[in-house]
C-alpha cells in the first residue's frame, strides 16, 4: 500500500504543510488512504493529477475492519480559488454507511464528481477522508447525483462529523488539480 506515507501506515506531513490540517481537518489522520484512478495513476501526498486523470472515482483502500462502517469524502476547499475560497468547501464525493471496504455497497450521498477547477485559478487541493462510524447512521443530508452542482458548496466535514459523532478521520490522502481541457466535458455534465 504505497502513497502518501513514511510507513505503509501513516501519513507524511504533507497534509500540514498544504494546510490541509487548518483548512479542512484539525489534525492529520493516523492511517494513509490509497487512492488509485484508472491506469494505475494513485493519489500521492499532494501529487499533481489532471481532471482527466481523475475523471472516474478511484478505488480506495484503507486498514478497514469488515464488521464497521465508515464514511468517505472528497473535498475541494480551493473553490473557486486557493487565493479566494468563498464556497470552501466543494463536495465531490459522499458515501456513508460503507461496510468495511466495500465502498458500492455504502450509501451514496453525493454521487462522485472529478476534478473540475476553473481555468486560471491554479492548483486545487483534492482531499480524501475516511470516518469511522459508530454504527449504521439514518443520514438527513439531500441525495446529489453528479449531474447538478447544487448543495455541494460550503460543506464542510468538520461540521458533518461533528453532527454524526465521527471525531478526527482515521485515513487520508490528498491530490493537486488544475484546470485541463476535460474541465468544460464536467462543467456540461453538471448542466452548465
Amino acid at each position: 500500500m504505497s502513497c502518501c506515507c513514511k510507513s505503509p501506515k501513516e501519513p507524511s506531513n504533507n497534509m500540514i504543510k498544504m494546510e490541509v490540517v487548518a483548512d479542512v481537518i484539525d489534525q492529520k489522520p493516523a492511517q494513509c488512504l490509497t487512492a488509485t484512478f484508472a491506469n494505475n495513476v494513485k493519489v500521492n501526498d499532494g501529487n499533481e493529477l489532471t481532471p482527466t486523470q481523475v475523471k472516474d472515482p478511484p478505488s480506495v483502500q484503507w486498514n478497514a475492519d469488515p464488521n464497521k462502517f465508515y464514511l468517505l469524502v472528497m473535498t475541494d476547499p480551493d473553490a473557486p480559488s486557493r487565493s479566494k475560497p468563498d464556497f470552501r468547501e466543494w463536495h465531490h464525493w459522499l458515501v456513508g454507511n460503507i461496510p468495511g471496504l466495500d465502498v458500492g455497497k455504502g450509501e451514496h450521498l453525493s454521487e462522485y464528481i472529478g476534478s473540475a477547477p476553473p481555468e486560471g485559478t491554479g492548483l486545487h487541493r483534492y482531499v480524501l477522508l475516511v470516518y469511522e462510524q459508530q454504527g449504521q447512521i439514518t443520514f438527513d443530508e439531500p441525495r446529489l447525483t453528479n449531474t447538478s452542482a447544487n448543495g455541494r458548496e460550503k460543506f464542510s466535514i468538520r461540521k458533518l462529523a461533528q453532527k454524526y459523532n465521527l471525531g478526527e478521520p482515521i485515513a487520508g490522502n490528498f491530490y493537486q488539480a488544475k484546470w485541463d481541457d476535460y474541465v468544460p466535458i464536467v462543467y456540461k455534465q453538471l448542466g452548465g
